[in-house]
């Protein structure tokens, strides 16, 4: 079972306020740390999917106050054992509709994806670095280098930070995860198109010409991806192997058509585009389905409204241009290109 720990520090005058908030099913066991300053902080061991209606009643209760302050930690062990809890016995469970999926809360999430989706000079050198090993891998039609590649890139972040923001209704933050992205595809192409330019490229190696045969196999690749990145930042888990799956989709048909252009192969590096344009689509629409479906949203309901109109518009444009590529797939592209 996964917990928090939260600790939680608020005026020492109105801690009569918050003992009602601990009380009230969300929280496992709770103590006092102590007093300073005027301030009271307190601890509470929280199960991981209790731990957003925790610190939306702290917040709604203590927001204006000065000093305020909640804080997230993650909990190896703890002894006693916590146990199980009977979702039939558990009076908070109606109030909590993810208790069971193990949904982390939305400021851990906002606060995981922010810093995946900075664009920084750690950021660039990274994408910078999977290309190059991405687009050697591909002219060798060496697997295994390709795969370190993915390794490497950090694509997952940006994608998932944007299916986020689309999902709270965030503007800013939706500006800040698509500079991220666009940076990121940026830099992966124009770095594939120089490699393209100073060293000779084959299309008929497996790897490279796996990139322009795009099918409705690819769609699904693309459609499982999305929402196994948003599944597991939403859950808490290890993001590696997940980002290694989101990598498969985004960086070596990038690399491709960039190759491919460089080398001057039009029609190749255009089918390897459609490929991308796909597969950027299809993770960005399951990424927000998938937090959609786990019930991700602002706290407030004014933007509740906003992220309900964002999802909609989102969905819609995305869904639309899917079944514009789908078309282009299975109209244009049914055969192989060839050169």
């Amino acid at each position: 079972m996964a917990l928090r720990l939260v600790e939680i520090r608020v005026d020492k005058d109105h801690f009569d306020r918050l003992a009602p908030i601990l009380d009230d099913g969300h929280v496992v066991d709770h103590w006092p740390v102590g007093a300073t300053d005027g301030f009271a902080t307190h601890r509470a061991l929280v199960r991981t999917e209790s731990v957003e209606a925790l610190t939306d009643a702290l917040a709604d209760r203590f927001e204006a106050d000065d000093g305020f302050r909640v804080v997230l930690l993650s909990v190896e062990a703890t002894l006693p054992k916590v146990e199980e809890t009977d979702k039939k016995d558990d009076e908070s469970s109606d109030d909590d509709p993810d208790r069971g999926w193990g949904r982390v809360s939305r400021e851990e999430l906002l606060q995981e994806l922010e810093t995946a989706a900075r664009v920084d000079p750690v950021y660039l050198a990274g994408v910078a670095l999977s290309t190059v090993v991405a687009a050697v891998g591909l002219i060798r039609g060496d697997v295994a280098v390709i795969i370190g590649a993915m390794v490497i890139a950090p694509l997952l972040g940006p994608n998932v930070a944007l299916s986020l923001a689309v999902t709270l209704g965030d503007l800013d933050f939706g500006r800040r995860a698509l500079v991220a992205a666009a940076s990121g595809a940026l830099v992966a192409l124009g770095l594939s198109v120089l490699v393209g330019w100073f060293f000779p490229v084959d299309p008929t190696v497996a790897e490279l010409a796996a990139r322009t045969n795009v099918g409705l196999s690819d769609v699904a690749l693309a459609l499982a991806a999305g929402s196994a990145g948003a599944l597991a930042f939403t859950s808490g888990l290890p993001t590696t192997v997940i980002g290694v799956m989101v990598a498969v989709a985004l960086l070596p048909p990038l690399v491709a058509t960039g190759l491919l252009a460089g080398q001057g192969l039009t029609t190749d590096a255009l089918a390897a585009a459609t490929l991308v344009a796909t597969n950027v689509t299809c993770v960005n629409l399951a990424g927000v389905a998938t937090f959609l479906v786990r019930r991700v949203g602002p706290r407030d309901w004014w933007e509740a409204e906003r992220a309900r109109r964002a999802s909609r518009i989102a969905i819609g444009l995305w869904v639309a241009l899917l079944l514009a590529l789908v078309a282009l797939i299975l109209f244009a592209w049914s055969d192989p290109p060839t050169g």
